[in-house]
């Protein structure tokens, strides 16, 4: 044991050693809601990495829209892929301003847990029909201290908890700067993978995009994350930031995104239906509360019917969720 303590111990020598004064050290972390024994071998944020790796929530994003509904082809971006791309955006840019990988590694994989099926037309369907305002920034928060491992949740470090709430634009920044630079990475690849998408699909030619967009930031999406990744590490410091001129590029393109392709009716032309099936479910559900599953009843009797349903509806993969839509709604096969 004193042998394996000792790796740990060196890595957080080497964090000491190594990374940026402004940098989160895995030896300060702010601690569990239950105290726990230190891995011999993995610092905390290296453990608080792998239980998300390996927890339910996780594994239900490769079945989750990011956002285009039901493509036909096996490129489009999934919740999964567009985590992993986010960590390697993150990754980079933290390695760039030695930040702690690990802290920035744990993040990213965790901040979208509690996103929906459908992408974010799942997200408004609930908030539209339930009295819980659903945020998915603040139920993936929800899903490590509370719904995983059976009610007990991953009992994650203060740290990661605070940087999966803060990656969104609706929340404060995060206390970290790991955390404010998943927060810059999010952005980075949702609205260069949204890109390549939408072309994919037709909906949209990459001759279309911006002129100053495709002269400011770059043509191709390699060029184009690159131009942001470098408009980070050029401005920060004791925080993180975007340069300025960079920052308007960015925006300028998500304006032009949410016209030609977030709002496109070709793109969107499913939600509706999506929709429909979230709000069918969640009403069918607070009326039969007898149908939830077993380990939802305990929610249902501590926090009410209407909490136990956003949960169950906010982790169903997309399939589940038609799939439960269509065993409670569409008549079966009769055969004697």
């Amino acid at each position: 044991m004193e042998v394996q303590d000792s790796v740990r111990r060196m890595s957080q020598q080497l964090e000491e050693l190594t990374l940026s004064p402004y940098a989160a050290r895995s030896a300060n972390a702010s601690g569990r809601d239950r105290p726990e024994e230190e891995c011999p071998i993995r610092t905390p944020y290296q453990r608080d990495r792998d239980r998300i790796i390996h927890c339910n929530a996780f594994r239900r994003l490769m079945h989750k829209t990011q956002v285009f509904l039901f493509p036909q082809g096996d490129h489009y971006r999934t919740r999964l892929t567009h985590t992993l791309e986010v960590n390697q955006i993150a990754r980079t840019m933290g390695r760039a301003l030695r930040l702690n990988e690990d802290l920035i590694e744990a993040i990213a994989m965790g901040h979208d847990l509690g996103h929906t099926p459908f992408g974010h037309a799942g997200e408004y369907a609930l908030r539209e029909i339930s009295p819980i305002w659903f945020v998915h920034s603040q139920q993936s928060v929800r899903v490590v201290e509370k719904l995983e491992r059976d009610g007990r949740g991953l009992n994650l470090t203060g740290e990661v908890r605070n940087g999966i709430l803060c990656h969104s634009d609706k929340a404060p920044w995060a206390d970290t700067l790991e955390g404010q630079v998943v927060r810059f990475a999010d952005k980075i690849a949702y609205i260069n993978h949204d890109i390549e998408d939408a072309v994919r699909g037709g909906i949209l030619g990459v001759e279309e995009l911006p002129w100053e967009v495709k002269v400011g930031l770059g043509r191709t999406k390699s060029q184009r994350i690159s131009a942001m990744v470098g408009g980070v590490i050029r401005a920060s410091g004791e925080r993180v930031e975007m340069e300025e001129e960079t920052f308007r590029l960015y925006k300028t393109l998500q304006d032009f995104l949410f016209e030609a392709v977030y709002k496109n009716p070709v793109a969107k032309g499913e939600e509706g239906k999506a929709k429909d099936i979230v709000k069918k479910l969640y009403a069918y559900f607070v009326e039969h509360p007898d149908r939830l599953p077993p380990e939802y009843a305990a929610i249902r009797e501590e926090e009410g019917i209407d909490r136990a349903v956003v949960d169950y509806i906010a982790g169903m993969s997309d399939r589940y969720c038609i799939a439960t839509y269509q065993d409670i709604f569409l008549p079966r096969p009769w055969s004697r």
